[in-house]
Order: structure tokens, then sequence, then C-alpha cells
């Protein structure tokens, strides 16, 4: 690694807000921060301008300097395939605009509806299935989210309510703490979801404050993490899933299966029991959304059953996640 020590170890201290803002947003920013020539990384301009480069400091520094191949820099690294994808690639591949009942609530699945609480996230992971989702429509302002209670209020059947975005944990502890608030006082809902990939980006995110939010709520929590590389992980992961862990909420993990990243049984195995061995449970491998511009990231179904037929021979059932596919309808498809 080119990184000083010390500036690691300064980069991990700084408050989460300060990461956000000291993000790299560009190609150029990236090639200097890795030690790379620039140019490396050739024309990306026309696919940063559709889906803006954002890589956080502390997830920057697991990048192994100089290496192309590194599989934390092809998730954020902005290529020309981008801008060519076939035409079943789309800009909303799971239906979400389909089953949005009210500003910021997506109803799709049985008895759960999911906010999209912002568009804001900690990284732009450049086969996001939200790419494109016209976040400037949702709710911005905590008045604003008035009707998407309403419309959870008024029906009976949801007991879950999942946090998404975006990334819900890109809210301040005191902007989640209100809307937590606005949920817990809806009597039919009993248990709280969040979707996301801040404690692995920004590992500072996860404060005190946050985790006795948690705690101390009458609903009941599951955090939903996403990782798709053991090389995600640092001591500063670790510490954060820690203390999400002792709240007593479970911690399950979502991966991406993604072509050249972790598309071989071996990086499964190493995902799989790197998160066991810390208290996480691997719960989806997904299928990757053919979200228009990231057909070079798809590894096809086959080479996927034959991992997944891998990956039970060599781990415990438990340590097995579901290998699945979001076609858009009431629930994920499971592929056997």
């Amino acid at each position: 690694m080119h990184h000083t020590e010390s500036s690691n170890t300064q980069n991990a201290e700084l408050p989460w807000q300060q990461h956000m803002r000291r993000a790299i947003r560009s190609a150029e920013q990236l090639e200097s921060y890795l030690g790379l020539d620039a140019g490396t990384f050739g024309p990306s301009g026309n696919t940063t301008e559709l889906f803006p480069l954002f890589v956080p400091l502390p997830f920057a520094d697991r990048i192994e300097a100089g290496n192309l191949t590194d599989p934390l820099l092809l998730q954020v690294l902005p290529v020309e395939a981008e801008s060519s994808s076939p035409d079943s690639y789309q800009t909303d591949p799971v239906s979400d605009l389909k089953h949005r009942i009210a500003p910021g609530v997506i109803h799709k699945y049985r008895g759960r509806a999911l906010l999209i609480t912002t568009g804001t996230c900690a990284v732009h992971c450049r086969y996001c299935f939200r790419r494109e989702y016209p976040y400037g429509e949702e709710p911005r302002s905590m008045d604003t989210w008035k009707s998407a209670m309403e419309a959870i209020r008024d029906d009976n059947s949801l007991s879950e309510v999942i946090l998404s975005g975006g990334d819900p944990l890109t809210l301040s502890d005191s902007r989640l703490a209100v809307l937590i608030e606005l949920i817990e006082a809806i009597p039919h809902v009993d248990r709280l979801r969040i979707h996301t990939r801040l404690p692995i980006m920004i590992p500072s995110r996860v404060t005190a404050e946050f985790c006795k939010l948690i705690k101390g709520s009458r609903l009941s929590s599951v955090i939903v993490i996403h990782m798709n590389h053991v090389r995600e992980w640092d001591a500063d992961v670790e510490a954060a899933i820690s203390c999400i862990k002792a709240t007593g909420a479970p911690v399950l993990n979502q991966a991406v299966l993604l072509r050249g990243i972790n598309d071989t049984a071996n990086a499964q195995v190493e995902l799989c029991e790197s998160l066991i061995n810390r208290g996480v449970l691997p719960y989806y491998l997904n299928q990757l959304d053919r979200v228009r511009g990231a057909a070079h990231f798809e590894v096809p179904i086959a080479e996927g059953k034959q991992i997944m037929t891998e990956l039970r021979t060599r781990l415990p059932g438990y340590a097995v996640p579901r290998y699945v596919q979001d076609l858009g309808e009431d629930s994920k498809t499971l592929i056997v």
C-alpha cells in the first residue's frame, strides 16, 4: 500500500460527516490517491456525468495501490463499458416505481414497506440498481414524510418498515431518531430493518448514539449490511459491527455476484466464513440486477449455480447464503 499508516489512522479518526465531504469524486483524484499514472482509467467522462464517482477515503485506503484488478477498486471504478448496455438492461430493473404507493414508500413485498429515506450514499457502486432512481421526487424534510407515514398507518398488513435509499445512515442520528419515532407511533409495525453500507464504507458512522437508538426502540431491529469481498474488512469495520451486535440486533449480509470481483467459490467461501466468524449471517447472494450501465458485471446464472453447489459442500448450512434474483415480483426469486 502506498498510503502511510498515519494517513490511514487520521482517516479512521475523522467524524463520519467529514468523510462524506472529503470523499474522492473524480477518476483523476482516485488515480492520484492510488498512485496510478494520470489517464490510467481512460475516458469515463460520459459515465460519470450520468452517475458520479464517489469513494470515501476509509474504503479507498483498503484498495491495493497500483493493482488495477483489485476487487474493491472494480466495484467503484467507472469504465467505458457502462455506456453500452443491451436492451434487456433497464433504468428500473426491479420495478421500484411500479410499487411506489406514496412519496418515498415502496410496497412490493407482503407485510413490508420500504422507505426511500434519502438519495445520498457513502459510495457509488457502479452496479447499483438505483443508479437512475428519481430521488428528486422523494421527501427531503421531516414534514414531507407525513403522507408516507399515513400510507403505512392505513395498511394494517404492514408489520415491518425497511429504511433504504441511497443509504439511511447518511441521515444524522437526530434525523434518524425522528423518523424512527414516527414509525414507532404506528401500532401495527413491529420491526425496523435498516439496509446500509456505511458500517463498511465509513465505519465511524456507527456512533454510540446510533447503537443506543436501535437498542432503545420498541421496534425489533434488523441491520442488513452489504459486503462483497473479504478484503472489505478492517479493524474499524469490525468495531462498527461489534457495536451494532451489542444492541442485540441481528446483522445480516447481502452480497452481489460480480464478474471479476467475487465470482469464484474461493472468494465466496472466504467472504462467508469471514462474516460468520464475526457474527454476521450471510443472507443473500444476489444475481446482478439488470440496470443500465452494469452489464459488464453480470455472471451467468449457470456459473452462479456451480459456485453455490461448491459452497454447500464446503460450508456449514448456516453459512451458505440464498442465491436469489429480484424479478420485480412480490418476493425475491430463489435460484436453485
